[in-house]
């Protein structure tokens, strides 16, 4: 067994009602904790207290499970209150010997016995996982053993008799296989960014060259997403090994960028960086090669735990939470034949995988890198730098449209890099479907966009118009300006200009160009797409200041606050926002409401404040419903509460518009540039007749979304259907069914749940082609 290291941990039991199993328990373990943690602790507690279950404590991991007396505490609802914005884990984590050996697995197993658990969670790494295992397989054996040993009685032996796992993954590497992202990782990348955002403004006065270390000894996720958010001239990850000569490559690429008019380089290095032949790079050994071959005047930092800390992300509480709940499903679901699972995210769904095959596709990756068999498990990321021969003149125009977000800079700088590397002409339009009208068309270079990714708003400039009375105007200038195809980054603008757009190809000819439309708002309410650029950035404000706004009402006791958020008649940040920050509700468009809910709300914000968490927190999306205000609610909620509570009200405004992207933002971004770039230079190909670009099929004009587990191309006019255009909203919101999950966790007495598509046990050889020996 490896890895039995700290660990935090929980325990749920479930009553005497439950005749498939009376008792459960949740077990937290990880060897360095990841924040986030403490939102799946909050969740798996409240999920299991929701469906009337026990649920205990395990505090310092494996070891207060083998040290059991004190260590394993009776859990309450409160007991978990206020902690969705700490990080590390509240419960405690420690390092376990005992629990390698088999007679401190035994200690435990008589623990857990005594209190009559037979379902454990375990979250950590692949060596926690297989631990949790180990337990499970050798659980039968442990009960005769203490039974022989007088230990416990047959009786007790007979009622716990199976031992039920389930594991989630935390780790700030996002080092597991079967999973998109483990718990911590958000977070982290979080913390390198602003780190990174810090160093480049000093790098820049004094023309400097960076060599940023970022954890991840085998994985190189970190540092491969942080240098795709920074815009870095350079990463170094285990999985990809450089070529030989590598620093000769290196030193050339600085001096070009250099040779551009970029005043800085930035280079990322993760701490497990090897070449070739398996020699670890360092810091200093980049830091000396590029000052003493270079001149360059060069500075390194190597970001060490900073990483590990801090508050977690909206995305982190968020994952965690769905993955607490998701865990307490999975153990009620459980029967004696059920394998071991780990829930794991896959797009925007929560899976089901089977734990043992997770942990050795995750070994099988290790093995080939050891053995230096780097392309049997990498994917590496790689764009063609040759002409594609005739179509070196071809003019792709990018045009931003709508409200101004955090994550369009990057998404333009991706779409005018790519493009260029694909040898096309890039050309920027400013001031939206006004300036593509007006002639304000200009070619953009390689130079033009650098430092774009970490920039919020939009650099071109942006406008909520649409082409409608200016199209023929709009024509004459793809003609004049010779463009031969379209990028529209935005929100519901960007989508309903496109359709117009597509509608007037029948009259002018000059439209019949390939388009692709990038979703780009905080509303996140473009159809065709799950999630759009912005939308996370808004999302994180949103979190931080409701943290702020709990704080305060902690302090001052007995007080509730109704706070406003943006989305038009969209409740995506309401609800996420509501799951992030532990809102006692959210009002959104989409679920209506009544006086009677109204009411409901205010009984249950009463009786909250007869317990220890003496505060409540309301969200209400802006366009929720045109009665029922949040100046309407304010009053409500001020009247009725009078006694028990006071009120507070706030707006947050623009401000969910502003700031610097977010690691997620600035990484989706340039994901769809890229790919609509590629995209386009495909479907040019497929549109070019007699000696020019002729475009008029419905699958020319595309949205590029995220679709559950891909980003998928999607014709404007087939969305139609989908769409509500009076409320400028899908008719289809994913987001709704984790609404439940909000409810419950608030402590409401009757939520009913979306169970029509509960995660499934799935195959992650399946998944990722992997077999036994690291083969494809």
């Amino acid at each position: 067994m490896k890895g039995h290291s700290k660990m935090c941990s929980l325990v749920t039991q479930h009553n005497a009602t439950d005749l498939l199993r009376e008792h459960a328990i949740v077990m937290f373990k990880q060897p360095f904790c990841a924040t986030g943690m403490n939102a799946a602790v909050r969740a798996t507690v409240r999920m299991g207290i929701y469906t009337g279950a026990k649920v205990y404590f395990v505090h310092e991991g494996y070891q207060g499970l083998v040290d059991g007396g004190d260590n394993i505490k009776l859990a309450t609802w409160e007991s978990v209150s206020m902690m969705l914005h700490l990080g590390g884990t509240v419960i405690g984590s420690a390092r376990c010997m005992d629990f390698k050996e088999k007679w401190g697995r035994l200690k435990a197993a008589c623990n857990l016995v005594k209190l009559g658990i037979t379902n454990l969670c375990v979250i950590g790494g692949d060596g926690s996982l297989t631990g949790a295992n180990q337990f499970r397989t050798e659980w039968s054996e442990l009960l005769a053993d203490l039974t022989k040993e007088g230990k416990i009685s047959a009786e007790e032996a007979k009622r716990s008799s199976h031992l039920n796992i389930v594991g989630m993954v935390g780790s700030i590497d996002n080092d597991f296989c079967g999973t998109d992202m483990t718990i911590g990782t958000d977070s982290a990348l979080h913390r390198i960014i602003e780190v990174v955002d810090s160093i480049t403004t000093t790098a820049q006065s004094h023309q400097r060259t960076f060599i940023l270390e970022v954890m991840g000894r085998h994985c190189g996720y970190l540092a491969l997403v942080t240098a795709l958010a920074c815009g870095a001239d350079w990463v170094f990850i285990p999985e990809m090994p450089p070529e030989e000569n590598w620093e000769e490559h290196l030193c050339k690429r600085l001096i070009a960028q250099r040779g551009r008019g970029s005043r800085l380089n930035v280079i990322i290095l993760a701490e497990g960086a090897q070449d070739r032949n398996q020699k670890p790079i360092t810091c200093d050994q980049v830091k000396n090669l590029v000052s003493k071959k270079l001149g360059f005047d060069t500075r390194s930092t190597i970001l060490g735990h900073v990483q590990r800390g801090g508050t977690p992300s909206a995305f982190d509480r968020i994952l965690g939470s769905r993955m607490g709940v998701e865990a307490v499903m999975a153990l009620l679901e459980a029967t004696p034949e059920t394998p071991a699972c780990v829930v794991s995210l896959s797009g925007n769904m929560a899976i089901r995988l089977p734990l043992m095959e997770c942990v050795q596709v995750t070994k099988d990756v290790t093995v080939a890198m050891t053995e230096g068999r780097f392309e049997d498990h990498f994917l590496f990321l790689a764009v063609l730098v040759t002409c594609l021969g005739n179509w070196c003149n071809i003019n792709i125009a990018i045009i931003n449209v709508g409200a101004p977000c955090a994550g369009m800079n990057a998404a333009v700088r991706a779409a005018v890099r790519v493009g260029i590397i694909q040898g096309h002409q890039m050309l920027a339009v400013h001031d939206g479907f006004d300036g593509l009208a007006n002639g304000q068309i200009e070619p953009i270079i390689w130079a033009q966009v650098g430092g774009w990714t970490g920039k919020g708003g939009s650099n071109l400039g942006t406008k909520r118009h649409l082409p409608g009375k200016n199209i023929e105007q709009i024509s004459l200038n793809i003609t004049k300006f010779n463009i031969h195809s379209l990028i529209i980054i935005g929100g519901f603008e960007a989508y309903l200009g496109g359709l117009e757009l597509v509608t007037a190809r029948e009259m002018y000819e000059e439209l019949c160009i390939p388009m692709v439309v990038i979703p780009a708002t905080v509303s996140n309410n473009v159809p065709g797409s799950d999630f759009s650029i912005g939308a996370d950035t808004a999302l994180n404000t949103i979190t931080m200041t409701c943290d702020r706004i709990k704080q305060s009402a902690a302090g001052t006791k007995r007080r509730v606050f109704i706070i406003e958020t943006m989305g038009g008649y969209c409740g995506y940040l309401a609800t996420m926002a509501g799951l992030s920050s532990g809102a006692d509700d959210a009002y959104i468009y989409e679920e209506p409401f009544h006086i009677r809910d109204l009411e409901l709300n205010v009984e249950h914000l009463i009786e909250k404040m007869k317990t220890s968490v003496k505060r409540g927190l309301i969200l209400r999306n802006s366009n929720a419903n045109e009665n029922y205000t949040t100046q309407f609610l304010y009053n409500l909620y001020s009247e009725e509460g009078k006694g028990t509570f006071d009120c507070r009200m706030n707006v947050l405004g623009h401000m969910q518009q502003g700031g610097t992207p977010t690691p997620f933002d600035r990484n989706f971004g340039t994901k769809m540039g890229s790919k609509s770039v590629l995209w386009l230079t495909d479907k040019l190909k497929e549109c070019y007749r007699h000696g020019r670009i002729f475009a008029n099929m419905p699958d020319s004009a595309c949205v590029l979304g995220m679709k559950k587990r891909s980003l998928v191309f999607q014709p404007l006019a087939s969305l139609k259907d989908d769409t509500d255009f009076e409320h400028r909203i899908p008719k289809t919101e994913w987001w709704l069914r984790l609404r439940p999950i909000l409810k419950i966790l608030a402590k409401y007495d009757t939520v009913e749940m979306d169970t029509s598509e509960v995660a499934a046990m799935e195959h992650v050889i399946k998944k990722t082609g992997l077999v036994k020996g690291g083969k494809m």
